[in-house]
């Protein structure tokens, strides 16, 4: 079904996509409201602190400005908190599941605008999707209160022991790499369960729904989708390179793992540091100490980014795969991609390259905007530039020292990191019969 910006009788007809964007930005608007509220904040904020907060929050990206511990109330956290989850799992899976409570039927508009926020191709089992989405969600995030407060309830006390497991579960789950402490998770550098946990929580949430549903539903490798395959595939050979390569590289770095005690204290950091990256945004080293060969594998990861229909950003494993898979066809002269006894035609492979072609020039644009006005280091602003648009959450330290223009830029490149991809979907996913037809050339590339 094809959607038109013009209904007949000259309405204007907006693509569901576009609704989707508006619903964020109101959601945005509307928490940046709530955080400017005298019982939010222990002093006032300002205006920029408080959108930028919020849109952090909404495209679970984790960039902060101010220190969500100490400079929100319990209030404050809370809405940052609900910002995360409404954020993660999608406005429509949230309204769907009202509406479903209720009682009340979908309409094929509400059916089409869960679609595209679950980044989906048909209009079909939505409802079952859906069912399965809450299912993972509530069973992921009470275990992962579980098992955190059994580290922050003996430190803490029972209350905010069990709201910072609360708080922790839902920003891993949601890959968004809030904290509430001013070092993210790096007092438990050596801890266990904060360092198998949270890897845990964020990595599920990251492979997307659908993986997840399907190896609870299925458990048989035959039995899978091919989507399934690459995602887990794709993601078990990014986090073996990731932590490999980051034990190597900051082995003997004193501003990371070479100011720890011991091989296992390094070990742990490793695998925490390495899995983090590509999703998450908490650290249990210094960011800012990384030595620049790490930084820039670092941008890597995070511009790959997780899985289609999960909480996490990038151009997703899927896309990344599919990229290599061109390449490969093209030096051994095919014109399909062959993966695991499927074919992936030339429409995928155009969809993955215009994709890539937007986030290389979303980036390349907004370091060029930020560097017009900031003195600091080039990587350290590209850094952020890369971790905003793959709504990761690392930093360098460069988030407070951006001015107004540099956080626009910034509040811009998270918000098409989440958003845009809907929007690039509708219009790759419109098909438009040409008119006129032109004879074949060549040009000389390479």
């Amino acid at each position: 079904m094809r959607l038109n910006w013009l209904r007949k009788g000259g309405r204007l007809q907006i693509p569901p996509p576009a609704i989707l964007a508006l619903l964020y930005a109101t959601l945005i608007a509307v928490g940046a409201g709530l955080l400017k509220l005298p019982i939010a904040t222990p002093a006032p904020i300002s205006w920029s602190d408080a959108f930028f907060t919020a849109t952090s929050a909404v495209t679970v990206t984790g960039l902060v400005v101010i220190d969500t511990g100490s400079q929100l109330t319990l209030f404050g956290q809370a809405v940052v908190m609900v910002l995360i989850q409404l954020g993660g799992l999608g406005l429509m899976t949230f309204a769907v599941l009202v509406l479903t409570m209720l009682g009340l039927p979908l309409s094929i508009s509400h059916r089409i605008y869960l679609r595209d926020d679950l980044n989906q191709t048909s209009i079909t089992d939505l409802l079952a999707l859906v069912r399965g989405i809450i299912q993972v969600v509530l069973a992921c995030e009470l275990l992962g209160v579980a098992l955190l407060a059994i580290v922050f309830v003996p430190e803490f006390g029972w209350a905010n022991g069990l709201w910072q497991a609360l708080f922790h579960t839902v920003s891993a789950f949601n890959n968004a790499g809030f904290a509430l402490f001013p070092d993210s998770l790096s007092r438990w550098v050596a801890d266990p369960i904060i360092n198998l946990v949270i890897p845990a929580l964020f990595i599920f949430g990251g492979l997307g729904f659908v993986v997840v549903t399907e190896l609870y539903g299925k458990r048989s490798w035959r039995r899978f989708s091919l989507h399934t395959k690459l995602m887990i595939v794709g993601t078990l050979g990014l986090i073996l390179w990731s932590v490999l390569l980051f034990a190597v590289l900051e082995w003997t770095n004193p501003a990371t793992l070479g100011g720890l005690d011991g091989i296992g204290e390094r070990l742990w950091a490793s695998w925490f540091q390495g899995v983090t990256t590509r999703t998450a945004g908490f650290n249990t080293v210094d960011i800012g100490g990384l030595y620049d060969s790490t930084a820039m594998m670092f941008m890597s990861l995070m511009v790959i980014g997780g899985g289609s229909t999960s909480t996490a950003g990038g151009i997703k494993v899927t896309s990344f795969i599919v990229l290599l898979l061109a390449t490969l066809a093209f030096f051994k002269r095919r014109s399909q991609l062959h993966v695991f006894g499927r074919s992936l035609g030339a429409e995928e492979v155009m969809k993955v390259l215009a994709l890539a072609m937007v986030s290389l020039m979303t980036v390349l644009v907004a370091i060029f905007l930020i560097m017009l006005t900031y003195e600091g280091d080039f990587l350290d602003a590209a850094f952020e530039v890369t971790s905003a648009f793959g709504t990761v959450g690392l930093s360098r330290g460069t988030t407070g020292a951006l001015d107004e223009l540099g956080r626009t830029v910034i509040i811009a490149v998270m918000f098409i990191g989440r958003v845009g991809p809907l929007t690039l979907g509708f219009f790759l996913a419109t098909r438009a019969k040409a008119r006129v037809a032109y004879p074949a050339s060549k040009v000389f590339l390479g």
